[in-house]
């Protein structure tokens, strides 16, 4: 008979940050090979989400089997001066043995806060009694700052409140995140030289977009462009093969001209990023909910995919492009809400609406985005041990 060793125990947070959900380790509670990038760590990870699984169900594992919950983040006291904690963000793929290291995740960033206060990663001193805690996180990944302005209430993280986001099913406390010079100075924000290009997809056709770096690549095309409405929902996508395989090719080839990528088949191995959304004129449509959103209410309707499918409301990074996006004249996103000057935008996504707001300059023809600000909440849902069996590890 084969001898088989227990599983191991790893604490572990179960949170949901914004309309994503996502596994939240302290980097000092993994085992010590893990607590390194390499191939142990990401064998771990992929084990505790219960990844590759090509039931696409995640029945063995944490994941929920879509982009917005198959997510593990790393945390750990920071090395960057003013800075409070270190947050790295690993995605993880359903169907693949892959985690994509490349870029953040701008909706649990909200639980990011609460989870380094809850753990001791930030001083005392800065936590008040009651009121609000300014926690400085480094993103690890895209080696930015976000500041999370995080409700304290009784010297504990206060999570319930009535703040709603559409996309989350309860309300909760309001977390403002400031996303702090998204993009780099010294990278441009618009890495191709134009507001708008002329994007040439062989065998598809050739697309107006706008490719911008900030919060997380992304391309944008006008719905109307590649044939849709822009007031679609999952259903209406995420069932079309052919569709899915369109945007796919479309996405490498805007990660070529965005130099994100040399060739196409690189494109596999880099799902998390860049992103592409479809942007359309405020519309009257029906949340996924049920909830009738009307064009009243919004400026623009923006639909983005996520590891190849659409989102099911909006990713926080893909929401930093569109406000920085937004705030520029001339973008597909700017013109979608009618052009002109605007430094913040409502906009609607398949469970809702989000308004979003940015600060950008131009100096010499260069644009530059100094904050991206918006709205999220999170909570803890589980915390303790989660189990993995031990090679898992090796």
């Amino acid at each position: 008979m084969s001898h088989f060793q227990p599983q191991i125990k790893i604490p572990a947070t179960y949170m949901r940050g914004g309309t994503s959900k996502g596994v939240f380790f302290n980097l000092t509670d993994l085992p010590t090979e893990a607590q390194v990038p390499g191939e142990a760590r990401d064998k771990l990870l992929l084990r505790v989400i219960g990844s590759p699984d090509p039931y696409g169900k995640h029945t063995d594992g944490m994941g929920g089997a879509t982009s917005s919950t198959s997510k593990t983040v790393i945390l750990s006291k920071s090395e960057q001066p003013n800075h409070d904690v270190d947050y790295l963000f690993g995605q993880v793929a359903i169907d693949k043995p892959f985690i994509d290291w490349s870029g953040n995740c701008g909706n649990l960033t909200a639980a990011v806060g609460s989870f380094a206060i809850a753990n001791g990663l930030v001083d005392a001193d800065k936590i008040p009694e009651n009121g609000i805690a300014e926690v400085q996180i480094w993103q690890a990944n895209i080696k930015k700052t976000i500041i999370a302005h995080v409700p304290i209430t009784n010297g504990q993280v206060q999570e319930t409140g009535d703040f709603e986001l559409d996309g989350v099913t309860f309300p909760a406390a309001e977390v403002k995140i400031d996303f702090v010079s998204p993009s780099d100075p010294n990278e441009d924000l618009f890495p191709t030289g134009n507001l708008v290009d002329d994007l040439e997809v062989p065998g598809i056709g050739t697309f107006k977009a706008t490719m911008i770096n900030a919060g997380i690549p992304t391309i944008f095309v006008n719905a109307s462009d590649i044939g849709y409405s822009g007031i679609e929902l999952q259903g209406d996508i995420n069932g079309d093969a052919d569709a899915l395989t369109r945007f796919e090719i479309i996405r490498a080839y805007g990660a070529i001209k965005m130099g994100l990528i040399a060739s196409i088949e690189e494109a596999k191995t880099r799902q998390h990023t860049p992103k592409i959304a479809f942007v359309s004129p405020a519309a009257d449509y029906t949340a996924s909910s049920g909830k009738p959103i009307a064009d009243s209410q919004i400026d623009l309707n923006v639909r983005a995919l996520s590891m190849g499918l659409l989102h099911h409301a909006m990713m926080g990074t893909a929401a930093v492009a569109i406000a920085t996006a937004a705030s520029i004249p001339g973008t597909l996103v700017n013109l979608a809400a009618g052009g002109g000057d605007r430094n913040s935008v409502c906009f609607g996504h398949p469970s809702g609406t989000l308004k979003v707001g940015a600060e950008t300059s131009i100096d010499n023809d260069r644009w530059s985005v100094s904050k991206v600000s918006m709205s999220r909440s999170a909570r803890v849902l589980m915390e303790g041990f989660v189990r993995v069996p031990e090679r898992a590890t090796y």
